[in-house]
Parts: structure tokens; C-alpha cells; sequence
């Protein structure tokens, strides 16, 4: 069940009655519903009482930047609570589940070749939002080089230090990648939109048996951050990567850098999960010496 005070402000919201929500799996970190209106519509509800208040007003952001795109299919936001709000909440066009149709991969690679073609200004975003419930700061930087160590890595590896889930000799590996970090990031490109959070539970199969972004952590980046994320955990096939480089080919030496790239969620994965993750770290960071 639902909070009540949660089911009032909804109802409000959307001028008629729940007439039934129903509890989904699936969620590491929020609670999620169907809802069923009195009118017959459905819609997908996203809910966490000790979420940052400004959590889910940053994700429909991230979802209506995404939808401009016009590159892959994006739930329709329908309303979320505003900064400050209680209880925080994001409601969501509801997309049913679907068979992956026979040209499943080829339109994910291509639709992210797509999404990752989208005009950003800079490197960063006008605000900061959240990867997972931790908050991602998005403050813009004349170069990727210098996004990527002081928005994404060193926040990072701070709070793991200072959390106590990675020990102080840590940073002075990364310092040390730090000072390479220029010359690693390989050839210069202009800022990509990111969904930011792509592992393989962020891709829906809707209905029609296409794919669908869901939880974006978005930002104006290097578009080889969503590809390193894919292949960190597994679930994507070779013809996904292979659709995608046919579509937008990647830059020479983009193999030799997807252990750059997943620096930034493996630290996120230690700040979430603990230190279980310090081995990968470890081993990422080993590949550049």
C-alpha cells in the first residue's frame, strides 16, 4: 500500500481517484507501484521516504532531456515532487513489458548513437541530480579532463575515504592517474548527452518489443562513459556495440579506455555496496600503471 498522505497528493494531482496500487520488484534503492485510476489508465509510480527531497525532480529532468532527443523511447514524465516536498514522489507513464523484437539490438545501439549526438553546451549540466540515491554534482568545466577528475572521480573516491570504505593510500594511486588523465582521455570531442547510469537493468522492453531508458543520472559528458557502464556488469551483446560503432564510430584507442570509464561507477558501487567493490577498482586503475 501506498502512503495515504502520498495517495491524497496524487489524487489531487491528477483530479481522480486511485483505484489501485499495486507493488512492483525490482528497485535496489526506491519503492514502486502500479497505479490504476478510476478511469482505467495505469501509470507507474516511483516513491522513497528517505530520499533527498530533491531526488526525483532531478530524474524527470533527466528523462524530459532525454525525450528531446528523439533517439530512443523515454517514459513520459506525468508529475514528481518539487524540491522540498514530503512525501517525494516521481509518476510515470506506465510501459508494459515486452519480447525483445529480432532488431532489439541493433535499435538500442543505434538510438544511443542517436541520443549521444544531442548538442550540449558544455561539459556538466545546469544542476546537479543523483546516480543511484547519491548526489552527482555537474558543475561544467572548459574540458572533459578536468569534468571527469573533479565532478566525477575525486567526489567519489573522497567519500569513500572519508566514509571509511576505502583506505587513505587509495588516493595517492589516483593521483597519479590524475596527472595522466589529460593524455588518457584520449582524442578530443564535443560534449555528448549521457543517460549517466546505463547497466543493463536501465533498459526496458516496452510492448513493442523495442528499448526504452528508464533512471538517467544525465549530464553533458564523454559519450564512451555510457559504453564502459554497459560492459562493466554484462547483459548487452556484441551486436549492440557493433550497431552503435556502425552508427557513430568511436575514436581510436576507445578499448584502452573503458577501464577509465568505469572507474566512476565502481566508486559509486563502493559508496553504495561497501568495499566489495575495492578489488575492481584496484584492477581498473592497475591498467594505466
Amino acid at each position: 500500500m501506498i502512503d495515504r498522505a502520498l495517495e491524497a497528493r496524487l489524487e489531487a494531482e491528477l483530479g481522480q481517484r486511485v483505484e489501485r496500487a499495486t507493488s512492483l520488484a525490482g528497485g535496489d534503492i526506491n519503492l514502486a507501484f502500479e497505479l490504476e485510476l478510476v478511469s482505467g489508465e495505469r501509470l507507474f509510480l516511483k516513491t522513497n521516504p528517505r530520499a533527498p527531497s530533491e531526488m526525483f525532480a532531478a530524474e524527470a529532468r533527466g528523462l524530459e532531456l532525454l525525450a528531446e532527443a528523439r533517439a530512443l523511447r523515454i517514459p513520459k514524465v506525468v508529475a514528481a515532487s518539487a524540491a522540498g516536498e514530503r512525501p517525494s514522489f516521481l509518476l510515470l507513464e506506465f510501459i508494459s513489458s515486452g519480447k525483445p523484437r529480432p532488431d532489439f539490438a541493433d535499435r538500442l545501439g543505434q538510438g544511443l548513437a542517436a541520443l549521444h549526438r544531442a548538442a550540449m553546451p558544455g561539459f556538466g549540466l545546469d544542476h546537479s541530480n543523483f546516480i543511484g540515491s547519491l548526489v552527482q554534482r555537474n558543475r561544467t568545466h572548459p574540458t572533459w579532463a578536468e569534468f571527469y577528475r573533479a565532478e566525477r572521480l575525486e567526489p567519489q573516491l573522497r567519500a569513500a575515504i572519508d566514509g571509511g570504505r576505502a583506505p587513505r593510500a587509495l588516493a595517492r594511486d589516483f593521483e597519479r592517474l590524475f596527472q595522466a588523465l589529460p593524455e588518457l582521455v584520449g582524442e578530443l570531442e564535443p560534449p555528448a548527452l549521457v543517460h549517466g547510469d546505463l547497466w543493463s537493468g536501465n533498459v526496458h522492453v516496452d510492448e513493442q518489443g523495442a528499448p526504452c531508458l528508464i533512471d538517467p543520472a544525465v549530464y553533458g559528458g564523454q559519450r564512451e562513459m555510457d559504453l564502459a557502464m554497459m560492459k562493466l556488469f554484462g547483459g548487452f551483446s556484441a551486436r549492440v556495440f557493433a550497431a552503435y560503432h556502425e552508427a557513430f564510430p568511436l575514436s581510436p584507442g576507445h578499448e584502452a579506455r573503458v577501464p577509465l570509464y568505469q572507474l566512476y561507477p565502481l566508486l559509486v558501487h563502493v559508496n553504495l555496496f561497501g568495499g566489495g567493490y575495492l578489488d575492481s577498482v584496484r584492477r581498473a586503475l592497475a591498467a594505466y600503471g
